[in-house]
């Protein structure tokens, strides 16, 4: 039975629910994923200040909760993820009176310029989008409550929550109110208490807002989450996700407010992910530490990260990002440097050399291999001990993820299974259009099909970062040169050097670069592939006519009978030896 989401969804839940566990900020513990409403996970993120451009640090949360709900929807659920706009704010305010145009026109640019970003990152899985300019009804209507509820004040057009009638407050940090000192500024002499803060502030000359019951003013930021998230998802919802430096203030005082409102739990998963910070810096991108470098560190630039991501994304391409943030734990601090982008580079290698690999041997395209959609029922394939292997590291990378979303270990994973079905081909000689035969093909696709269904639930690989290849003609040349690596190979075996060294010249000839690996010898062409195989062949015509001169007809029938098998006839005649391509 083929795995899709229409035939298996319910077993996928059953599933799901009794192996994900998450790590829950709020309990300090893993918990096993229990939904509200059985079957459906809600999500809020909390998205971006919208006062300047994107940097890579605004990209963290948004990869790995895209990842996270591409892996609850493969197993079964049906997600819906809200990240929320904040497009009114001190700094946006500043921001435009500095560039004299209105705060909403900074809004737009910069949310344009956040939704391209998030596009280049892959990130597509996001299903609501509120700005908080849209949400003053519900906002109003939820300060309201609170002050009709005792849990919050108005002050001379300013509302405050009224943190000592909150029992609970502080539990998500563990913090004593007496600790918490709370926002100053002009509005501090208003509070009864240092640690309340603002749920609406009266409106200042120049500045935007809006009619209240209290006067003209604007939100506070704490309140604005939280009538987002309850418009779209409920009262108590299943996760709710930020950065480490969110916990406190912003989420302890969701917490708060959407607790006393509504007399429940606001989530009941708190997930927090580690921050992005620049290898000789102690700030984390984008924040402080990006403008007051510490003592002795590096200050951060556009070009280290802080800002610019667009053209970040244009010089390395948004998967090399997205692969290098999800190589670690979304609860570690990620260290953003010019030589781990590189280190991830080296590894996506790996995985794009494989597909090249795939696609000589077999003709297509990796990228157009059927894989599965959902993690239930049996996976088809070949008994036995190759196919055996790849459904252990298919339960690895499961179990990887169900741990607390581990991408990480999972990415291990990938690595391992490529590992394997590198070893499949080299053990099978696949290489060899001779020797492949088709139960062998069948095995590899299979394996390739996991690859495919598992790396996807990641975000990876699922379109090719380039348009080059892909056609028939690349598929024969890469045959045919696989050929030629052998024979050179052979040479170089048999201490027949001057053979080995003529192949070498032949192919640096017609801009082919050879690369020797462990696992095989990997090439790469720069030239034009039309003249590349017509070079080839007339330099496999030549090795052939210098091994019969030798009378070593073994390798001479050797070369004729490769290239039949990839449908290149030599054809002997008075005047040389030509050749032509056929078809099956």
């Amino acid at each position: 039975m083929t795995t899709t989401k229409a035939n298996c969804e319910e077993q996928g839940i059953q599933q799901a629910a009794s192996n994900i566990r998450i790590y829950n900020t709020l309990s300090r513990t893993k918990e096993p994923l229990q939904p509200v409403v059985s079957g459906k996970i809600g999500i809020y993120l909390c998205g971006p200040t919208v006062y300047d451009k994107a940097h890579i640090g605004h990209m963290v949360g948004p990869v790995i909760f895209d990842t996270i709900k591409r892996y609850l929807a493969y197993s079964g659920y049906d997600v819906t993820w809200v990240v929320n706009i904040t497009d009114v704010d001190d700094k946006l305010i500043h921001k435009a009176n500095e560039r004299s145009i209105s705060m909403g026109e900074v809004a737009e640019e910069n949310i344009e310029d956040y939704l391209k970003n998030l596009r280049g990152m892959g990130v597509d899985q996001i299903d609501h989008m509120p700005r908080a300019t849209e949400s003053m009804n519900d906002i109003i209507e939820m300060t309201a409550s609170l002050i009709e509820q005792g849990f919050a004040y108005a002050v001379e057009g300013d509302v405050f929550f009224d943190v000592g009638q909150d029992k609970e407050y502080g539990k998500l940090t563990n913090r004593k109110q007496d600790d918490i000192q709370g926002e100053g500024g002009q509005a501090a002499a208003k509070k009864r208490s240092a640690a309340d803060f603002a749920l609406w502030k009266s409106a200042k000359s120049g500045e935007p807002s809006w009619d209240s019951p209290w006067g003209q003013g604007r939100p506070g930021w704490h309140i604005e989450c939280s009538a987002m998230s309850r418009g779209l998802l409920g009262e108590t919802f299943d996760i709710h996700g930020g950065g480490l430096d969110l916990v406190f203030p912003h989420h302890e005082n969701e917490i708060a407010q959407s607790e006393c409102c509504h007399s429940k739990p606001m989530a009941r998963i708190w997930m927090h992910n580690g921050l992005l910070r620049a290898q000789s810096q102690a700030g984390k991108i984008g924040g402080r530490g990006d403008r007051d470098a510490a003592a002795g560190s590096e200050k951060m630039s556009r070009s280290k990260g802080a800002g610019g991501l667009a053209d970040l994304i244009e010089q390395q391409g948004g998967e090399k990002i997205r692969f290098f943030l999800l190589r670690t734990h979304y609860r570690s601090t990620v260290l953003f440097s010019s030589e781990a982008i590189a280190e991830a580079a080296t590894g996506l290698e790996t995985f794009y050399r494989f597909f090249k690999r795939f696609e000589r041997i077999t003709g297509g395209s990796f990228y157009e291999v059927p894989a599965a959609d959902a993690r239930c029922g049996e996976i088809p394939g070949e008994t036995g001990e190759a196919f055996n292997a790849v459904i252990e590291l298919r339960h690895q990378f499961l179990n990887s993820m169900d741990d607390d979303f581990n991408t990480g270990g999972a990415i291990g994973d990938l690595f391992e299974l490529v590992r394997l079905l590198n070893k499949q081909i080299e053990d099978q000689q696949l290489e060899d259009p001779a020797m492949r035969s088709e139960t062998a093909l069948i095995q590899l696709s299979q394996g390739v099909s996991v690859l495919r269904e598992l790396s996807r639930t990641l975000g990876l690989f699922i379109a090719s970062e380039t348009n080059a290849g892909g056609g028939e003609g690349d598929v024969l040349l890469g045959e045919v040169l696989q050929l030629v690596i052998r024979l050179r190979a052979e040479a170089r075996a048999a201490k027949k050097f001057q053979i080995a060294d003529k192949i070498r010249d032949g192919l640096a000839e017609w801009e082919i670069v050879l690369e020797d690996r462990a696992d095989a010898t990997e090439w790469e062409l720069s030239g034009d592939p039309e003249e590349a195989f017509a070079g080839l062949m007339a330099l496999l015509i030549d090795l052939r006519n210098t091994a019969r001169s030798e009378k070593d007809f073994a390798t001479a029938d050797h070369i004729r009978d490769s290239l039949a098998a990839t449908h290149v006839t030599l054809e002997d005649r008075a005047d040389g030896t030509g050749w032509s391509v056929g078809v099956e």
